[in-house]
């Protein structure tokens, strides 16, 4: 016994070296949960003098004043105009040839004649024939053959030709030159331009000029300051450290949020349960980040409540966002119906409760990076 207690004290000890090492929380106490936290800047709070409107003139303009005084104006300048005589014209016939003077041929055809022509068709030949001799005194006639040695001769036939009597030729035809004539007008007097002076007009008009000429008189305000307070770093953060935090939060915890059918906007009792929850937590552990996951039951099609699911935690890490938490503290995933809680899935006939038991949104805290 006291030989497998020092074997486990020895374990111990070599663990608790290997996690300090590994950076694992020190001194860590059994049944307590630990998350890892950046450690956030500090500021102090200093007030400062700021210009917020330069000193600058202030300029009023005094108008001029006028007097009316009679002047003789030009109201239309001399000018000129002109008369257009357009030109006349008279017709004249124009000889043109209408077909040019050619030539064509006629075209002879060949002759022919009639004539023969005789071939061998097959030539002379001669060979060797067997036959029986009729005067033979043997009862056997292969006894009796005569051998003849035949010619036969030549066979020819006559083949009825064409003979070319002359080949065939042309004739040259003349074709005659064509005339004709066009209707052409031509000027017969050229146009021309008559040019007309037109003498100026003058009226009499009253005008307003300056009689006393306008002036500027300037006027300065003083600048304007306002008294700002401002963060000054005192001490950077982001040193990573352990802190001992509630189990619970460690796994997944469920938010009281009932989302209308089909939606994903926030109902003002949603938004008192964050503030409720989510916000004080965040707040209180700086450096810390949560995973906000989103479930649908399973009626539905999956790639529907997927998205569906993802909406829904959108929209709970977007109101973090404007309440001030960092984007980088929050994951927001939507599991659709990938993760039920009973049997209810597809197919699987469920109570309203059962199907509500898996219509959820869940938080947890997550280590911090």
């Amino acid at each position: 016994m006291k030989k497998l207690l020092s074997v486990l004290s020895l374990f111990l000890l070599g663990y608790l070296g290997y996690a300090q090492s590994d950076g694992l929380p020190q001194n860590p106490e059994p049944g307590k949960c630990y998350v890892k936290c950046t450690t956030p800047d500090e500021f102090n709070t200093e007030t400062v003098t700021v210009e917020v409107r330069p000193a600058y003139k202030v300029l009023k303009v005094i108008p001029a004043k006028y007097k009316w005084v009679t002047e003789k104006v030009m109201v239309k300048e001399p000018s000129k105009k002109y008369i257009y005589h357009p030109a006349t014209y008279k017709t004249i016939k124009v000889p043109y040839v209408k077909k040019e003077a050619s030539k064509t041929y006629k075209v002879i055809p060949a002759q022919l004649g009639n004539d023969s022509k005789e071939i061998e068709v097959f030539p002379k030949t001669a060979h060797w024939e067997y036959s029986s001799y009729k005067q033979c005194a043997s009862g056997n006639p292969d006894d009796c053959k005569t051998l003849c040695y035949v010619e036969k001769p030549a066979v020819y036939k006559t083949v009825p030709i064409k003979t070319l009597v002359h080949d065939a030729s042309t004739e040259e035809v003349p074709i005659n030159q064509v005339d004709g004539y066009y209707l052409k007008k031509v000027i017969d007097q050229p146009a021309r331009v008559e040019e007309v002076e037109i003498p100026a007009q003058y009226a009499t008009i009253k005008r307003q000029v300056v009689d006393v000429p306008a002036k500027v008189v300037e006027e300065t305000v003083p600048a304007k300051t306002v008294e700002v307070k401002k963060q000054v770093l005192v001490k950077k953060g982001g040193v990573s450290v352990w802190k001992e935090i509630d189990c619970g939060l460690v796994k997944p915890n469920r938010l009281n949020i009932h989302w209308p059918l089909n939606s994903a906007k926030l109902t003002p009792q949603a938004k008192r349960e964050i503030d409720r929850v989510l916000i004080p937590l965040l707040k209180n552990n700086p450096g810390t980040r949560i995973e906000l996951s989103s479930h649908t039951d399973s009626r539905g099609s999956k790639a529907y409540n997927k998205r569906l699911s993802q909406m829904r935690a959108d929209a709970i890490k977007n109101y973090l966002i404007s309440k001030g938490i960092a984007p980088s503290r929050i994951i927001s995933v939507g599991y659709g119906e990938e993760r039920l809680l009973n049997n209810c899935s597809d197919g699987v006939p469920c109570s309203e409760a059962q199907h509500q038991q898996n219509r959820r949104t869940e938080y947890r805290i997550i280590n911090a990076q």
